[in-house]
């Protein structure tokens, strides 16, 4: 429908709608949402590991979300090494899912397609099923989830089972948050050196408008051996600090 129709429509509708019911109405909604933005991080950590070569990388997403809670998209990022194989040194995540309210919680389940355009050598895409729940806590909003990646040639061939625990704090009157992040993967696949490992994080935001500027310590407890059986240093698995500005829309 074109816009001046739209204005027209409204219009109307607005002037045959009495006072009080006006008042109590709210703004529709839109059937599907568009939302999505670009990062620029110090390093890309992928559940403690880093897979850009503690360089920094661009990453980015794109959001559709339709009002019956379904929605779909795509995040991506820059690496390193995949170049080495033929590929872009580039990550691609598709994933659809659904939310929805339980009370005061929030159920969220889905699947994502972890995609490297042009890397050869192997098969390096893999699917993972992922479910987590949200639950306000006072000004706080603490999430438990899991990730299981059933047997896939890309991963090892056998299954891997990452659980976590993300949490958020919004400083009242500032534009800060603080947030935290623990999380267990085991399994004898590439997703986890070692078969089993945790990972943890501590970090702050600062939003402003639609920008959003973040500080993150990240670390694991991989250790040396571990990390070089897995084609790795250690140094990528050590502590580090993560910086990272987002713009939003």
């Amino acid at each position: 429908m074109p816009s001046c129709l739209l204005l027209v429509v409204g219009a109307l509708l607005v002037a045959a709608v009495p006072v009080p019911a006006l008042a109590q109405a709210g703004p529709p909604q839109a059937d599907l949402t568009v939302s999505g933005g670009m990062t620029l991080v110090s390093r890309y950590r992928f559940r403690g590991i880093d897979l850009s070569d503690e360089k920094p990388t661009i990453q980015g997403t794109l959001n559709l979300t339709h009002k019956s809670g379904a929605y779909a998209g795509f995040w991506t990022s820059g690496l390193d090494g995949f170049g080495e194989l033929g590929g872009s040194n580039l990550e691609l995540d598709l994933y659809a899912g659904y939310k929805a309210p339980i009370g005061k919680a929030t159920l969220d389940a889905g699947l994502v397609y972890y995609v490297y355009p042009g890397a050869e050598g192997g098969p390096f895409d893999y699917l993972e099923p992922q479910a987590s729940v949200s639950l306000p806590i006072g000004r706080a909003t603490a999430k438990v989830g899991a990730a299981f990646a059933p047997p896939q040639t890309a991963i090892g061939g056998n299954s891997n089972l990452y659980l976590f625990n993300d949490n958020s704090l919004p400083l009242k009157g500032t534009p800060l948050t603080l947030t935290s992040h623990v999380g267990w993967s085991k399994g004898d696949t590439t997703l986890t050196p070692g078969a089993e490992y945790l990972d943890w994080s501590l970090g702050a935001t600062a939003r402003w408008r639609n920008l959003t500027a973040g500080v993150t310590y990240v670390d694991t407890n991989i250790g040396r051996r571990d990390a070089l059986s897995a084609g790795a240093t250690k140094t990528i698995v050590d502590g580090a600090v993560v910086l990272s500005l987002e713009a939003s829309f």
